[in-house]
């Protein structure tokens, strides 16, 4: 057995040397082998080296080629989020064609993709075409997207000129632009149009990408596209318009509001001019061809009495898609969606803006208004969401967050009050309070002491909300003062997020005297559950929805859940008496309504930045908000004035002719006074009363049931003679045709 052992010890130890061999001789033979093929390659190599110029090339080349790879793995980066925000959106846009109409029925307008493609590209005057791209893109059909020599030319051009006198986007960017994107001026927004542009050159053709530049882009007077452009201008097709028709509707995709015909005719025809002068420098047509449009300018039609409510459609076009998101509508994307909007309110409300802001803007220094009107269940009656839809399609109603300064303090009274720490009539004292080293002031940088809590509100005085704060965290057993008053905010803005307002409200220790940014529409759908009695208002655009074959797909009443409780009955009442007295005692006195019980709130923001007024009756709530786009200082513009102003003159209006409904809580000053807010009541500003067809504005419950009762009874009948008194009984009819009344 030893032996054995011994052996088998001996000959494990030899194959172990065996391949400790074997290894060393092959790492030996491979590396002989490469140092072999090492030689080789730099022999090989060696008669490749270069010198002098040659050597700096092939040095760059080198160098640029690293760049290029970083470079391009860069791009692909930036270009995967543009690639597929052009997808989804390019889907929504492409698949709904929505008409809309008003709380009377009329038709209102028109947004989405049109289904009706009988007009194609070669059906259009061939001088409108060499019109277009003589202005807009000369090197259309030779770029891949992206204009390079003509983006190189118009730097050249602006830095010459030191500002900017010519755009280097091409066809294909701005399209790319008007699909998907906003008209904000940054260097993101210009990244994901030039990868767009790519992008759409990638999936259509040349003539595509045209034929939908022309359909698309804003033409002024709420016209989206030239066949709308064209019938709205010159009341005729696009196929049947002249040169000088052609000339003056290219040179609207520049400024669409600024040389619109309607708004500015001796503009629009310089612009037609230089339109027609482009296409002979680019060869298009000769001096000529174009001697005799210059002559004979085009002639629109007179439009100036025509509006479109653009801010209202294009809101209420989100909002249908919302509702198609949700599932609510099913696959229906042709649709016809009426609304409450109601067409006298709203250009009541776009003429008083205007005026108000042309009158009295320059002064306090202040160039832009949006405003929103809600009936008390939320449903839309107005929009203004600028001044300007043609300069500016940002919607400042809805879009915009602006901080609202005293205007939010109700919700901050109304989460105390809900909490059971106040009463209206609750003794409250203005004092200095501090949260760390911040101590708020009143606008008048003094304290009044002590005073009912409805003076307070009516009042504005900024310490009460602070106080409220912090007495909102002790009620939860918590003593220190800065971290109740943090509680506080929390609960304030739980609160606030149950009434309505969507956007983040910023937890910052002066947000309970509005330092959180809101939207106008926010602000009325918050104030809309005081003047309901304490349920959520959600704004809303569509009363029903019917398919393109006029089957009712979608009912608001129907097909949305019940509003909900968010605040106790007794609060919404209380909040209603205490905010009646600011239009009557407080900051608000230019916002009172002759024969109308109203209630609201001013605000106004620190370097009178924003000033605000948002108010209610029964019957209605308005949010009006003014300031500037850069949020600079305005000159001294509070809410009591501008907004309050404007506030006014849209709800004295508005409320022609109303039944009147009483605010939950506040009484009217006189029990027997009638019901039915006077018809001839002139507003306090000069803005002329625009009759239209809400004259009247009866509650849209009432005027439906009014329309169904009169469609059962909808004949012609034969004209009565002088002095013949009307005949009522039951109608029959004979045979041939006559009606007998019996």
């Amino acid at each position: 057995m030893e032996f054995k052992k011994t052996g088998w010890t001996t000959r494990l130890k030899r194959f172990a040397l065996a391949v400790d061999s074997w290894v060393d001789a092959g790492l030996w033979g491979a590396a002989r082998r490469a140092g072999d093929t090492y030689e080789r390659i730099r022999s090989f190599t060696d008669r490749l080296t270069v010198t002098g110029g040659q050597r700096l090339a092939a040095e760059f080349a080198s160098e640029g080629l690293n760049v290029g790879i970083a470079g391009s793995f860069l791009l692909l980066a930036l270009a995967i989020p543009s690639f597929q925000e052009g997808r989804e959106e390019a889907l929504k846009n492409q698949v709904f064609a929505v008409t809309f109409l008003d709380r009377y029925g009329a038709e209102l307008g028109h947004r989405g993709a049109r289904h009706d493609d009988s007009l194609k590209l070669e059906e259009m005057p061939d001088h409108l075409l060499k019109a277009v791209l003589a202005t807009e893109d000369r090197r259309f059909y030779d770029h891949f997207g992206i204009d390079i020599f003509g983006t190189l030319r118009a730097v050249t051009v602006n830095a010459r000129a030191s500002g900017v006198v010519q755009g280097g986007s091409s066809l294909t960017q701005q399209l790319a632009k008007n699909l998907f994107l906003t008209n904000e001026r940054s260097l993101d927004r210009k990244i994901k149009e030039a990868f767009l542009a790519i992008w759409l050159e990638q999936r259509l053709t040349k003539n595509e990408i045209l034929k939908l530049y022309l359909d698309r882009a804003y033409m002024g007077g709420g016209t989206f596209g030239v066949a709308a452009a064209a019938d709205y201008y010159f009341g005729k097709s696009v196929r049947d318009v002249s040169l000088a028709e052609a000339a003056m509707l290219a040179g609207l995709f520049k400024a669409p509001t600024k040389y619109a015909p309607h708004v500015n005719l001796p503009a629009a025809r310089a612009r037609a001019n230089d339109v027609l002068n482009a296409m002979v420098d680019a060869g298009f047509m000769t001096a000529g061809q174009v001697d005799s449009a210059k002559r004979n300018p085009a002639t629109p039609i007179d439009r100036r009495r025509d509006s479109s409510p653009d801010y209202y459609l294009d809101w209420a076009f989100d909002e249908v898609r919302r509702l198609a998101d949700d599932g609510k509508i099913g696959p229906e994307r042709v649709l016809t969606v009426k609304t409450p909007h109601d067409s006298a309110i709203q250009e009541r409300a776009d003429t008083a803006i205007e005026s108000i802001l042309r009158q009295h803007g320059p002064g306090y220094r202040a160039k832009q208004a949006a405003t929103a009107i809600l009936e008390t269940d939320g449903a839309v009656r107005a929009l203004v969401g600028g001044r300007d839809y043609g300069a500016s399609q940002f919607n400042r109603a809805t879009s915009s967050l602006r901080q609202p300064g005293s205007s939010f303090k109700p919700f901050v009274y109304a989460a105390a009050l809900q909490a059971g720490l106040y009463k209206p009539a609750t003794v409250v004292t203005d004092r200095p309070v501090c949260i760390g080293n911040w101590c708020p002031n009143n606008y008048g940088r003094s304290f009044a002491g002590s005073m009912p809590l409805t003076v307070a509100l009516a009042k504005s005085i900024n310490t009460i909300p602070v106080q409220m704060s912090i007495a909102l965290g002790q009620a939860t057993g918590e003593t220190h003062v800065a971290r109740a008053a943090r509680i506080g905010r929390l609960k304030i803005i739980e609160t606030s997020r149950a009434m309505g307002l969507n956007s983040p409200l910023t937890d910052t220790v002066s947000l309970p005297i509005g330092a959180a940014e809101v939207t106008v529409i926010d602000m009325a759908a918050g104030y809309a559950v005081f003047a309901n009695g304490g349920k959520r208002a959600q704004p809303y655009a569509a009363i029903e929805i019917q398919n393109s074959q006029g089957e009712l797909i979608y009912r608001h009443d129907r097909d949305e859940p019940a509003p909900r409780q968010v605040l106790s009955t007794q609060v919404a009442q209380d909040m209603n008496f205490m905010l009646s007295k600011v239009p009557t005692e407080g900051t608000g006195r230019r916002a009172a309504l002759e024969g109308v019980v109203t209630a609201g709130k001013t605000g106004t923001t620190n370097g009178y930045k924003d000033a605000w007024y948002v108010g209610y009756s029964g019957n209605l709530v308005g949010a009006v908000w003014y300031g500037n786009d850069d949020s600079s200082e305005t000159a001294n513009m509070t809410g009591g004035s501008l907004p309050a102003m404007t506030f006014k003159e849209i709800m004295q209006f508005a409320h022609q002719g109303l039944e009147l409904k009483p605010i939950p809580g506040v009484l009217p000053p006189d029990p027997k006074a009638a019901t039915v807010a006077k018809a001839n009541t002139t507003p306090a500003t000069s803005v002329a009363a625009v009759p239209g067809p809400g004259a009247g504005h009866m509650p849209r419950q009432s005027f439906e049931v009014l329309s169904a009762v009169g469609a059962m009874f909808k004949t012609i009948e034969p004209p009565r003679p002088a002095g013949r008194p009307l005949q009522i009984g039951i109608r029959e009819v004979s045979g041939n045709g006559e009606v007998r009344i019996r």
